[in-house]
């Protein structure tokens, strides 16, 4: 889960219904408590106790209607145990799936086909450096020219993470040997003549929530650190054909939640004394401080954007089913997503076209084409925009709006009506419980570092209260939005905005339509929390990288990147690196 969906529900505000039931919490708990404890163990519950727990809900009933529920609330709670005896592994996904297609959709169909030359990459740098910062397409194209091999562009990489990854504690397991032997595979390949394709001989990073065979997949967890891998994920197979070089598994906030793991906290290359945001906080501080030619993230709620606003990386969050998720560890199966981390809008399209596609174990994956061309031009897209979003936005926001302007989009005034968004949160925070419930119920949660109010172990045991109708009325409106963006989108090609405004990223999640976040210029920070507030008053401002997005239609992405990629070159900013790195 992402950072900001929590910063975004205090700002939208609580309803007085949330308040009430928030506060009742503690009270219920404690007279339900000692109710239980006059009572005595294993006793039925009684009307006394069913009052206690109606301000938890929301709800008031009479007394004569309290004895009724009362009738048949213990086979009620056999139930719900005999279920809970049964055998849940994270691996098995819910009968129902989400699709974020609609029946009216009317979705453009597309090969599997990127045309077109990303950039011009001019001859090779003498600085390792240089050539450790440089977006995909360019080392390529020196890999091509023989100017570069993939042995010694995977040393690069070996010897920054032996040098830098401590300090950002971004690296769990590095894979040294392995990454050495599929270099020199793919030297030999090329050698022969064979090209796999844009990342042969390419080194990645993959965030350590997506299994591959052999090697430990943590999920940034106690309970979960001497895991290992017994089978490999569809996204890591089709890199591993496509001769992307794995250098190890990066670091994520404790099951995909911030940027605390079992071994410490991830930290933002452009201030080290600040953690790097998450859930994929390895893989965009990786990829930020010239670690990896690219890394592999997941978003549930703002994972791979918020980490990539922090270290000012480009992410990808593409269509919800777009790309297959099996062996990858599932949070919320109706949310998780996993895209790319670069740093170059045209990268993400080279990752993405290699990752795409479903898979019978996936079952609510989707079979879509992705095309891209690198020779399109943004010029007559129409891009929506909210002014207000921008009235009180930093600079490098209002920057990229101008610059979208520069480069020949049409801009259309739009508006996002308010609506409880935030009420959509129960979906994540329900599936999510269920998902770890076996945590919370032999209070393993204990053994995660992060306990505060916001994290998980508190949130799966809160969720023990939400009430089934809301959910479904969650739901409900779920859709709704669906068939609103879908409309927005029948007019627009695009969105540009703040990552994090008019609930946007909260909204495109649950309605699975695709998110890009690009590097958009600096600001000056003082050293921040997880949730972005000042962590320090009398810490000193730093100068840190700020991310804007572009949203699109469903299956867009190419058209994002189009786009994403034309502002990126305007503003010039992209290729600044972090001191130190």
């Amino acid at each position: 889960m992402g950072n900001k969906a929590k910063t975004q529900a205090r700002g939208h505000g609580a309803t007085r219904r949330d308040m009430l039931a928030l506060a009742a919490g503690g009270a219920v708990a404690g007279v339900a408590s000692r109710a239980h404890a006059q009572t005595g163990p294993g006793d039925s519950i009684d009307a006394a106790m069913l009052e206690c727990a109606e301000p938890l809900m929301g709800v008031d009933y009479t007394p004569a209607e309290r004895e009724m529920m009362v009738q048949g609330i213990d086979a009620w709670i056999s139930r719900a145990e005999r279920l809970r005896a049964l055998e849940h592994p994270n691996a098995l996904a819910p009968a129902l799936t989400f699709d974020p297609r609609l029946k009216t959709g009317g979705y453009r169909a597309q090969s599997d086909l990127v045309r077109g030359v990303p950039g011009e990459a001019g001859p090779r740098p003498a600085s390792r450096e240089d050539i450790a910062f440089a977006p995909v397409w360019a080392q390529q194209a020196w890999l091509s020219s023989g100017a570069l091999t993939s042995v010694e562009l995977t040393e690069i990489y070996l010897s920054r993470i032996e040098r830098h990854a401590p300090l950002l504690e971004c690296f769990v397991t590095v894979t040294r040997e392995r990454a050495l032997d599929c270099a020199e595979a793919m030297d030999r390949e090329r050698a022969r003549g064979h090209v796999r394709g844009a990342l042969h001989g390419i080194p990645y990073a993959l965030k350590d929530i997506i299994d591959v065979a052999g090697l430990p997949a943590t999920w940034g967890a106690t309970p979960y650190r001497d895991r290992v891998a017994e089978t490999t994920a569809s996204v890591a197979t089709r890199l591993d054909a496509a001769g992307a070089v794995l250098l190890g598994k990066t670091t994520l906030g404790a099951l995909a939640y911030g940027d605390v793991w079992f071994g410490g906290q991830t930290r933002n290359p452009f201030n080290t004394e600040e953690g790097s945001s998450g859930s994929s906080a390895g893989s965009a501080a990786a990829v930020a401080a010239g670690l990896a030619s690219f890394a592999i993230g997941t978003e549930t709620m703002g994972s791979i954007v918020s980490p990539a606003h922090r270290c000012g990386a480009t992410g990808l969050r593409p269509t919800f089913g777009r790309v297959a998720r099996d062996g990858a560890m599932a949070l919320c199966w109706s949310l998780d997503k996993i895209g790319p981390l670069v740093r170059s809008a045209n990268d993400a399209a080279l990752v993405l076209a290699v990752m795409n596609g479903d898979s019978a174990d996936d079952p609510a994956s989707l079979a879509h084409g992705f095309e891209m061309d690198f020779d399109a031009s943004p010029a007559g897209l129409r891009v929506g925009y909210d002014p207000a979003w921008f009235e009180d936005a930093p600079q490098p926001d209002r920057d990229a709006l101008e610059a979208a302007r520069a480069v020949g989009v049409e801009l259309v005034e739009i508006s996002i009506p308010q609506a409880p968004h935030d009420g959509l949160l129960i979906t994540l925070e329900s599936e999510a419980a269920a998902a770890f419930e076996q945590l919370t119920l032999d209070n393993v949660d204990d053994a995660l570092r992060w306990q505060e109010p916001a994290a998980w172990p508190n949130t799966w045991r809160r969720a023990r209260f939400a009430s089934a109708v809301d959910l479904v009325n969650a739901d409900r409106f779920r859709r709704q939005l669906m068939e609103e963006m879908h409309l927005r989108f029948a007019e627009l090609d695009a969105i540009i905005g703040p990552n994090f405004a008019g609930d946007m990223l909260l909204i495109t999640n649950f309605t699975g339509h695709p998110q890009m976040t690009f590097r958009s210029g600096f600001v000056q920070r003082q050293t921040r929390t997880l949730f972005g507030e000042i962590a320090d008053e009398s810490s000193p401002a730093v100068e840190v990288p700020m991310t804007t997005s572009v949203w699109g239609p469903l299956f867009e992405e190419g058209r994002l990147v189009t786009l994403a990629q034309a502002i990126e070159n305007e503003l010039g900013v992209a290729q600044r690196r972090p001191d130190g790195f």
